[in-house]
């Protein structure tokens, strides 16, 4: 299992150790099977699986096998319920009068029987007998299509030969557990994972990411291990979170389990070890009362005198004492219109400060903004790389308002409201960003190579944070855009119900220039402009796929795909769920899901219950994928593209037009102190460090590279 996670996160191959022999045959297998689901070998991992014997070669291939079609979704069936799409699909209302017939007709009833029944308001849609249900099996649909012709556009994803995979998972160990930025879900799971494996061996010098730390020490105290990198107190409740299986990010209450006494003892005695070093530390308490309250009703810790220290926390989460935090004290300052001493007090916390800038430099007067200028620009050697970065994107937009205010939380549910902030004058948006370059400059690494760069990773939005991202397969961070080649677009959602009927509904909304509806395809609509919808499962015992086809020639500016949930398990409930998208020409031909020409597969695992992954906008220069990854709040039941259309617009807009940071922004500013070249599809004469959305086969030995699993590390400490 961990060997198949090692593949997927870095698209290395862990080398085996198994024993040596001719290998030969299974790997001429292994590259067909591969290519068949748009992956191809490196010539040395096909080299070294030539030289191991039958056994372990056939083990290394299959768990190959096995992890990219996981990765690109092939390792389910997806099924279609028109069995001819994108072809024979009917009209949506011939389809449902056709049901209604075989519902509540017997022989020799007239269309006159039917409009009577339907009028008399006794037919349930989703009750008539084979609607919703697949009519043919998996077996009969791929019989029912050709195979799929073969296109010069098709995705050819390269795999490589790495280490073994003690070394790769030490290696990916290290980079998650010291990135400098939060990592999502998928990842933090990952880590967890490595952090059982990795326990004995070496450990990042430094953990930036409390989260991080949170899940390694959650690991350490299971196994009685001595807890790294905690001074907070809020450090210590994040790791009871998550050792009872809780949200570290403490953005949703947790229900605690209950502790073992050595486990309680290691608790308290953090606690204690904070406090006593710096009693400010009780401040931070007020903020997660309740849940320290309920903390202490597993740690017991009136039982434990020798560590008094702890003891304070709950007497401040019980309110018998009170301890004025920073926050509070600069929003007093605040309240009182004493906008400098605010600045001051926020000082002690660089981070705070800076993302409270554009808030006090609005409401500063203009003796005092120079104060708050002076105090940012004190605080930014303070901050770490990640905020100075999201400060240079929040100024870079707020020269004017913007049409709508997006707020995203961890859980990447997304309100929206009207921008009422006043702009930032125009000399002051320029020394902010001026003072940040500066700094962020400062913070690179002095390139030991030359850099190469492929163009297409220039309109990836620099990873800030991983909570705005899904796991799966080409997934870049929101407000990402990729060109999109090809001739049609071809949406897929599959779902798999845990237990109660579940029914899911893939969409999508096409909108003009000014973000109007142009039209949508769904469960309702299965045709419009030549976008075609496969047809509405509303069950998924054994899962369910749906697909939507959208030719690029559709007159529409922007098109949306969403899911909606219109009945059952949330996304967070299902057994399984993802989206994803392929790229076609139009007479590819082939089965509904072909894995050579899947793009990019996401998981769906938000909160809301309506997912919006990307939308696509079409240009000067042609199509692009931009990334939205959101979810809407939207109803418990009956979600349909047609009563979220104005809320959903609203969003797709408030995103498109903001501007993001981008890794154009970091190449950049290397350009004035290092050799920046563009990739070209030329190979060059001397080691490089390579940057692209995947590396090229053939780089000169001492190279090094930084793929989208490794975005992360350009974003400086």
């Amino acid at each position: 299992m961990l060997e198949k996670l090692l593949i997927q996160k870095t698209l290395r191959v862990p080398s085996s150790t198994g024993a040596a022999g001719d290998g030969t045959p299974v790997a001429r297998q292994l590259d067909a099977a591969l290519l068949d689901v748009g992956f191809s070998a490196s010539r040395a991992l096909l080299d070294h699986i030539g030289t191991l014997a039958p056994a372990p070669a056939m083990d290394l291939a299959a768990t190959v096998v096995s992890a990219v079609r996981e990765l690109v979704g092939d390792h389910v069936r997806h099924n279609s319920y028109f069995i001819g799409f994108p072809d024979d699909v009917p009209d949506t209302i011939e389809f449902w009068t056709d049901r209604l017939r075989a519902a509540v007709l017997t022989g020799g009833a007239t269309d006159e029987h039917v409009r009577d029944a339907v009028a008399e308001g006794g037919v349930n849609l989703l009750d008539l007998p084979g609607y919703g249900t697949y009519q043919h099996t998996y077996a009969e649909l791929l019989a029912a299509h050709d195979d799929l012709i073969g296109a010069a556009g098709d995705r050819v994803t390269v795999l490589r030969l790495g280490d073994t995979s003690d070394v790769e998972a030490e290696r990916l160990y290290l980079t998650l557990a010291g990135s400098t930025t939060p990592l999502g879900e998928t990842d933090l799971a990952l880590l967890g994972e490595l952090a059982v494996a990795c326990a004995d061996g070496p450990q990042p010098a430094e953990i930036p990411v409390r989260e991080n730390r949170a899940v390694l020490n959650g690991i350490r105290l299971v196994l009685g291990r001595p807890l790294i990198g905690v001074d907070t107190t809020t450090d210590v409740l994040r790791l009871a979170c998550q050792v009872s299986g809780g949200d570290t990010s403490l953005t949703t209450p947790t229900r605690f389990r209950a502790f073992r006494r050595p486990e309680r003892r290691v608790l308290l005695a953090a606690l204690d070890t904070v406090v006593g070093a710096n009693a400010h530390k009780l401040g931070d308490v007020a903020r997660y009362a309740e849940r320290w309250k309920r903390l202490a009703e597993r740690l017991h810790p009136h039982e434990y005198d020798r560590w008094p220290h702890a003891q304070e926390v709950f007497a401040v989460a019980r309110g018998e004492r009170r301890v004025p935090n920073l926050a509070g004290r600069a929003e007093a300052a605040i309240s009182a219109g004493a906008i400098g001493p605010a600045a001051s007090v926020l000082s002690a916390a660089p981070g705070m400060l800076l993302r409270s800038a554009d808030r006090l430099l609005r409401l500063a007067s203009p003796s005092e903004r120079s104060t708050v200028v002076d105090a940012v620009t004190g605080a930014l050697g303070s901050a770490s790389g990640r905020v100075l970065l999201s400060l240079r994107e929040h100024v870079d937009n707020r020269s004017t308002p913007a049409s709508a205010r997006l707020y995203a939380s961890h859980s990447r549910t997304a309100w929206i409201g009207p921008d009422v902030r006043p702009p930032l004058p125009a000399e002051l948006v320029a020394e902010l960003s001026s003072l940040l370059d500066a700094e962020i400059d400062a913070r690179l690494p002095e390139p030991e190579r030359p850099l190469l760069v492929d163009p297409e990773v220039l309109d990836v939005a620099l990873p800030l944070s991983g909570k705005a991202a899904e796991g799966g397969f080409a997934v870049l961070p929101r407000g990402s855009r990729g060109s999109v080649s090809g001739e049609l677009l071809r949406f897929f959602t599959y779902w798999r119900q845990t237990g109660r009927r579940t029914d899911y509904d893939l969409s999508v909304l096409l909108l003009d220039d000014e973000f109007h509806s142009a039209g949508q395809v769904s469960w309702t609509n299965y045709h419009h402009d030549g976008v075609v919808h496969s047809g509405d499962v509303t069950d998924a015992r054994n899962g369910a796929t749906e697909f939507i086809d959208v030719p690029l020639t559709v007159d529409a500016r922007y098109v949306v795909p969403q899911v909606n949930i219109y009945a059952g398990e949330s996304f967070d409930e299902v057994a399984e769920s993802m989206f994803g998208y392929q790229v076609r020409s139009r007479d590819q031909l082939g089965a509904p899901f072909e894995p050579r020409t899947v793009r990019a597969r996401s998981h769906m695992r938000g909160q809301g219950r309506v997912a919006l992954p990307i939308v696509f906008a079409r240009g000067e220069a042609g199509w692009q994928a931009m990334w939205l990854q959101l979810y809407l709040r939207g109803w418990p039941s009956f979600n349909r593209v047609e009563e979220n259309t104005f809320s959903t617009a609203h969003r797709v807009r408030a995103l498109v037009e903001r501007r993001y940071l981008t890794v154009a922004y970091l190449v950049d500013r290397w350009r004035a102190r290092a050799d920046v070249s563009t990739w070209d599809g030329r190979l060059p004469d001397e080691p490089v460090t390579f940057i692209g959305i995947e590396a090229p086969e053939g780089l000169p030995d001492g190279s090094e590279t930084y793929t989208l699993d490794r975005l992360s590390e350009l974003v400086p400490g």
